[in-house]
């Protein structure tokens, strides 16, 4: 249920808030006493405040605003609230921001953007509940997610700056959301930009935000990822994605820990830690001029890379179990298992978009299958090495076989070699030592 409590002196705006309101969410109440917050808070329980920055007392220019949302923080942290504000107190509802607001609007408000912005509140309350339900980080009993969890204990309490690497599906945005969670900042926001779906005509926008009249549909005022995560995480994924002419900017922001809004000429203080991920190889990036040297050496102060699970496979029956769990409470099923032939087979494949794949084969055999046991022929499983006399029987043959076949295709150059295996070529050294190649 979508409860919507409003606090403003004015009852002209509280009726237009309503009546805005009223047929988009299940219920709005209203009240000109920020006094009566506590006790509305407990009675109905609203999921978004929008409260005013000034109330007719003793206490003016928009810090009584402050003051009762600090209590409403203290009551809740979960509540989002959304400040309402004259232009001339914007810097106030930005400071407001920084101690947990949601967002702010600016009045004369637009009814349009009113709406959607409350509406993207309760759209933001969803999506943090989704995550604070959804599972922790599984480790494994494998040596290689034991290094890891390793080093992300140790790091995560620190304010390092972190590059997770690793090929595509092996869970480095669910890492990058573990490390926050043991971080010293875990109490808040952690925000995600995916810089490779990120045009890059709204790159400054997105990050930096932009102030009224910036643009031509910029209506209001609106803060950028770096704000809204200030005192928190930022998380860059697909860093690797982000155009050579806008790292200069991106590497700016960061030195300086200060951002200036699209339209503005006023730099705003920022406060995160910053956690980074790719599946490309930066270093060659850097050799080839498509990465900037100097925010390679800002991003990466730890790199934390993820093996790939053909690396693992001894962790693959916990996962199965985990999204069996899962999908189990999505789908309203009981009693699932998995054969012990069917296990052995999903452990003995090489699984090349890894945790991804893995978790959709499941989801995928668990919809179809008419029974509570899931078999081989439950699975949509492809045989995808043979013994055709090659003793490629075992993965680290498979392995060793796929480096050998690598060298041979690009003529030994070793970074050509690592691009199609996806993997760094300080990982591909290491393998080569370990086979013997």
């Amino acid at each position: 249920m979508k409860t919507l409590l409003v606090v403003d002196d004015n009852k002209d705006v509280l009726t237009a808030v309503k009546l805005l309101m009223r047929q988009k969410v299940d219920e709005v109440v209203t009240t000109p006493d920020p006094t009566s917050l506590p006790q509305l808070i407990r009675k109905h329980k609203p999921q978004v405040v929008l409260l005013d920055m000034n109330f007719r007392s003793s206490v003016n220019n928009g810090n009584e605003g402050l003051f009762w949302l600090r209590e409403i923080k203290g009551i809740s942290s979960e509540i989002a609230v959304i400040l309402f504000t004259a232009y001339a107190d914007v810097t106030l509802a930005v400071e407001g921001m920084k101690i947990g607001a949601t967002d702010f609007i600016v009045k004369p408000f637009d009814n349009n953007n009113l709406s959607e912005t409350i509406l993207g509140a309760f759209g933001k309350k969803r999506r943090k509940e989704n995550q604070t339900s959804s599972p922790q980080m599984l480790w494994g009993e494998s040596p290689e997610m034991q290094r890891v969890r390793t080093i992300v204990e140790r790091v995560a309490p620190t304010c390092a700056n972190i590059l997770i690497t690793g090929e595509n599906g092996t869970g480095k945005d669910l890492l990058a959301r573990e490390i926050h969670r043991l971080s010293k900042r875990s109490g808040n926001h952690i925000e995600t930009v995916d810089m490779g779906a990120v045009i890059e005509t709204l790159f400054e926008s997105e990050l930096y935000g932009y102030v009224k009249g910036a643009f031509t549909d910029a209506r209001a005022d609106r803060a950028g990822k770096f704000e809204t995560a200030h005192n928190g995480t930022l998380f860059l994924d697909e860093i690797g994605n982000l155009p050579y002419h806008l790292q200069a900017k991106l590497l700016t922001s960061l030195q300086q820990r200060r951002i200036v809004r699209v339209g503005s000429n006023t730099p705003i203080g920022i406060d995160i830690r910053l956690i980074c991920a790719t599946n490309k190889d930066l270093p060659r990036m850097v050799e080839d001029g498509q990465f900037r040297q100097d925010l390679f050496y800002r991003i990466n102060t730890v790199t934390i890379e993820l093996p790939p699970l053909r690396n693992r496979p001894e962790d693959i029956p916990a996962l199965v179990e985990s999204f069996i769990n899962k999908y189990a409470n999505i789908y309203s099923m009981s009693g699932i298992r998995v054969t012990e032939e069917a296990m052995k087979r999903l452990c003995s494949q090489t699984w090349p978009g890894n945790i991804r794949q893995l978790e959709h084969t499941v989801e995928k055999a668990m919809i179809l299958s008419d029974g509570g046991v899931l078999g081989i022929r439950d699975f949509d499983l492809h045989e995808q090495q043979a013994d055709n006399g090659n003793n490629a029987t075992t993965l680290e043959s498979m392995e060793r076989n796929a480096i050998t076949s690598a060298i041979k295709l690009h003529g030994g150059n070793m970074s050509e070699v690592a691009r199609r295996l996806g993997i760094t070529r300080q990982t591909l050294y290491n393998k080569m030592r370990k086979y013997g190649i």
